[in-house]
Parts: structure tokens; sequence; C-alpha cells
């Protein structure tokens, strides 16, 4: 697969440097129902999925405190 505009986003960028931003919160909002994530989410390898998904996990912890 060729490199994905998922895994540079600008927008996600953000969110993993500042979960409490607006353009993170803007972008976590758009993953939960974009078709391109999740095509993106799918093309990744399994252990990257579920390391990625755990990593979000935890930014997302880190907002809601």
């Amino acid at each position: 697969m060729a490199k994905a505009p998922c895994a540079s986003c600008m927008f996600r960028g953000r969110y993993e440097k500042n979960p409490k931003s607006l353009l993170g919160r803007l972008w976590r909002w758009h993953a939960k129902w974009c078709p391109g994530w999740k095509r993106y989410m799918k093309a990744l390898p399994e252990e990257e999925r579920t390391a990625l998904l755990e990593h979000l996990a935890e930014l997302d912890s880190q907002r809601a405190s």
C-alpha cells in the first residue's frame, strides 16, 4: 500500500501532541466515521493496528482527564 495520508495527517499529529487541542479533537471525531481511516486501519498489519488502537485509547484517556 502506498503511504496513506492518514499516516502523516497534520490533524492526527496535533492529536498526538495534544489530545485536548481543537484540531486534535476534530481529527478524533472525524476518524470515527471516515471511510479513508477505516480503509487505512484495515490495511495495517494486525500488530500495528493493535498498537495504534492502544496508543489512541491512551490519548483518549489523557483527553478525558
